[in-house]
């Protein structure tokens, strides 16, 4: 741990901020990180994933910054945390970082998930682009080695002007999704049992059951939370009613896709996928889907923008700055964010 107090003679608040220093390069740009110096005592944990090490620096901070791979603040972490007001997580889902017992104490929680609804949603838009057009079986086939002609051949294209895409979930990124597709001339229909009809027709789109959606659409883009009710919620029975040469996109989670399911069907050719999320990552060398050639991959990247990563930095320092301040959390969430698995 290295510390970084100011030199003024009154004390500042101390700050806890548990992520590692490649994290840190990305997400804090030098003046966002001057602000926080300016505000508080920092105590830096560069091996952010030792539990010991974070419980050390906890007494006495009034707040405490969390990124990927933290230690779940439980009750024997809290145990030292005998003055923290705040926990800022510089990611979406907060489930795998707190516990109830943080809300029990009256301990804030934020999350800068809304910073991750852009970028995600652009690449969830390159996606939808790569499988109108078979960007990916072209790209495939010649690497591959296969003659012009051969690597030619492709199901049908389309442009996203007047095709129908189908979105699964209005989130945040769902939302923001819709706008890039529609202002490319999609007709967009969206599954979600807590969409009104007020902010349908205010999206602009059209509210349908899933098996409506699955089986009108050109393109299926799965933007849904992770709960219990969403679990593999697309299998191998909803897989068959989209039509010959569709296409699956997932920028969420795989938690929201039979895995299993969608590989038997994209092994047949019937229809393409583009996908950032696995059950396993990292994706082992020798997994079926890197062989597809009806497959597009990446390696759960879709936020991993330099804009997006210093935005979440930026987030979770405004967030420290506003306790210190005295001013309500801009991206409180409650204790039912701990119902969210991923």
């Amino acid at each position: 741990m290295t510390g970084s107090p100011d030199p003024g003679a009154t004390r500042l608040p101390r700050v806890v901020v548990a992520v590692p220093p490649g994290l840190r390069a990305q997400f804090f740009t030098a003046e966002v990180w001057r602000q926080l110096e300016r505000a508080a005592e920092l105590t830096v944990v560069d091996d952010h994933w030792d539990r010991a090490a974070v419980a050390a620096a906890l007494p006495g901070a009034r707040a405490l910054i969390t990124s990927w791979g933290t230690p779940k603040a439980d009750a024997g972490l809290l145990a030292s945390a005998d003055r923290l007001e705040l926990v800022a997580h510089t990611g979406s889902a907060v489930a795998p970082y707190v516990t109830e017992e943080v809300f029990r104490r009256g301990i804030l929680v934020t999350q800068a998930g809304d910073e991750m609804a852009r970028p995600v949603a652009e690449v969830a838009l390159a996606f939808t682009l790569a499988l109108l057009h078979r960007i990916h079986r072209f790209d495939h086939a010649l690497r591959g080695g296969l003659e012009w002609g051969a690597a030619s051949e492709a199901p049908p294209r389309h442009e996203i002007h007047g095709s129908d895409i189908g979105v699964i979930g209005a989130s945040r990124t769902g939302r923001a999704y819709i706008a890039l597709v529609r202002a490319m001339g999609a007709r967009v229909c969206v599954t979600d049992p807590y969409l009104s009809d007020a902010d349908a027709e205010a999206l602009g789109v059209e509210s349908v059951p899933l098996e409506t959606l699955l089986s009108r659409s050109r393109i299926v883009a799965v933007h849904a939370p992770v709960t219990e009710e969403t679990r593999r919620m697309i299998g191998a029975e909803q897989l068959a009613l989209m039509p010959d040469g569709a296409g699956l996109v997932n920028t969420a989670r795989s938690w929201l896709v039979d895995e299993d399911a969608l590989l038997a069907e994209l092994s047949t050719g019937r229809l393409d996928a583009a996908i950032d999320v696995f059950d396993a990552e990292p994706l082992p060398t020798g997994h079926p889907f890197r062989s597809l050639p009806n497959v597009l991959l990446t390696p759960h990247q879709a936020a991993g923008s330099v804009e997006c990563r210093q935005r979440l930095g930026a987030s979770a320092v405004d967030e420290v700055l506003r306790l210190l301040a005295g001013r309500p959390p801009a991206h409180a969430v409650t204790a039912d964010a701990l119902t969210r698995l991923h």
